[in-house]
């Protein structure tokens, strides 16, 4: 139906400027309804009232930061493993409960201040305002700047301090929570993976019989794979510290030994090598003893064990780490000190 198929005596009846209705001709067929008469809430016209919504949200912020500080202490005091009984549900997860009710909490409280906040102490008075073209005029942006600064004032976030402080302080230590979860892409490395578990006076052992190694346990030409005394299979930090400490021992007449140093941190001609390949880290297990090269299967990478285990084809980029050993006064070979140089792939180039 048309407007102009609507009754003239159904149409609203024309008011004046202060939001009162026009009458709608065929130029504006739908006449404008106008704004109902604006009501003041108590808290507009009772200050005593306005103090009480000032509290409540001060209250609802503050909930908000001990929610939050609630929430770091559950991380870092709560063990992962510990259960508790919550009804209905039953046994949870006693750090996922924990987490999940103080960062509901701290969300809750700041969005519920701010809404109380809104709806209790902020202008609700309607405004109706012309529509206007996209590019803005300077009058109009100078009314924005004015209904802006209006704004402001009516929200009395200058005035009403005990809110804007408490906000603050919500809206301030509420990231925390997403820092402290951080903490899950796991520990800082620090030094670690510039030091292995040898140091001196630790024996070699040997990786397939776990007995120390002896110089007359190492035949010319052979190739023995060795791991730090001490260090078991069952160990929770096994792999990770196999992964670093995993020695090739080959035995090479000191003659044939090119490398001053190589000779020099070798017992007759027994020399130690990372058996962590420098290129992404395969484990090396292919030796040649005419040529005294070894082998990475992975990506073929080739080392002379007898010069310094220097890179002479593929892609690594380095060349094997030395272990320096000697020899204890039970007859022993033992570790005389830790690698010199970072073990594994791409180190150097992480600095």
């Amino acid at each position: 139906m048309s407007s102009q198929d609507i009754p003239e005596e159904n149409l609203p009846a024309e008011q004046d400027a202060h939001g009162a209705v026009g009458v709608a001709d065929e130029k504006n067929p739908f006449a404008d309804p106008g704004l109902p008469p604006h009501e003041h809430r108590v808290q507009d016209i009772d200050e005593r009232a306005a103090r009480r919504s000032e509290r409540t949200v001060a209250m609802l912020f503050t909930v908000s930061m001990l929610a939050t500080v609630g929430f770091i202490a559950s991380y870092v005091g709560i063990p992962h493993d510990k259960s508790v009984y919550v009804f209905p549900i039953g046994h949870i997860n006693a750090l996922n409960f924990a987490l999940g009710l103080t960062l509901g909490l701290a969300l809750f409280a700041i969005g519920a201040g701010a809404v109380h906040w809104a709806r209790t102490l902020m202008s609700d008075e309607e405004i109706a305002d012309e529509r206007h073209p996209i590019e803005a005029s300077p009058e109009v942006r100078e009314k924005v700047h004015a209904d802006f600064k209006q704004g402001a004032k009516e929200s009395a976030l200058g005035r009403r301090k005990l809110i804007r402080n408490t906000m603050f302080g919500a809206l301030a230590l509420f990231p925390l929570s997403g820092v402290m979860l951080l903490r899950d892409l796991g520990p800082l490395p620090g030094t670690k993976l510039r030091h292995t578990m040898w140091r001196k006076g630790l024996l070699l052992v040997n990786m397939n019989t776990d007995q120390p190694l002896r110089p007359s346990d190492v035949a010319v030409g052979s190739l023995t794979f060795a791991k730090p005394e001490g260090l078991e299979d069952h160990d929770e930090e096994f792999q990770t510290e196999i992964a670093k400490a995993a020695l090739m021992i080959v035995r090479i007449q000191p003659d044939n030994i090119k490398d001053k140093r190589e000779l020099e941190w070798s017992h007759e001609g027994i020399v130690a090598y990372s058996k962590i390949c420098t290129h992404v880290g395969c484990p090396i297990s292919l030796y040649e003893q005419q040529t005294h090269h070894v082998l990475c299967p992975c990506h073929q990478s080739t080392f002379d064990l007898s010069d310094g285990a220097r890179v002479i084809f593929g892609p690594a980029g380095h060349a094997l780490p030395q272990l320096r050993i000697g020899v204890n006064d039970e007859g022993y070979l033992q570790a005389l000190g830790d690698f010199e140089e970072p073990v594994g792939p791409a180190f150097w180039e992480r600095g």
